[in-house]
């Protein structure tokens, strides 16, 4: 009886590590940090349970679109967690900006909607846009 209560402890055990490691390297784990550059076409605060930051970055060239639909501009749609560089993003509608993210394998409803998510905010190119000349500020400095 000793030797049954210790296996299915031990298939328990090894059960509940693979979970935690599945969660870990699907939603945890950065698969990829990055720059990507392009103009701000977008940020929004939306979400049925979760409100969560959404934007979408039009970057600079064209791709073919599927079933010959003519072409369509590359787009990088990502998510955003800190409430500060979302902030200075919506002041930058339609400017070209330069944004860090990373990468994960899977999406968090309180995270986002996206894989990628936006923490950092390199550049702002000023005379890009029609835009307010509102100063952009991330982590109380002055871009």
């Amino acid at each position: 009886m000793k030797t049954k209560t210790k296996v299915i402890t031990w298939i328990v055990a090894i059960l509940l590590l693979a979970a935690a490691g599945f969660v870990y390297f699907k939603f945890y784990f950065v698969l990829g940090e990055g720059v990507k550059a392009g103009e701000l076409n977008q940020i929004v605060y939306k979400g049925w349970v979760w409100k969560t930051y959404e934007g979408r970055l039009i970057q600079a060239g064209f791709r073919g679109a599927k079933k010959g639909t003519g072409i369509e501009s590359n787009e990088f749609n990502f998510s955003v967690v800190d409430k500060v560089v979302a902030d200075s993003l919506m002041r930058c509608s339609g400017k070209v900006v330069e944004l860090r993210y990373k990468e994960y394998n899977g999406w968090l409803p309180w995270r986002g909607m996206q894989r990628y998510v936006v923490y950092e905010i390199l550049s702002v190119d000023e005379n890009s846009s029609m835009a307010s000349d509102l100063p952009i500020v991330v982590s109380g400095e002055e871009i």
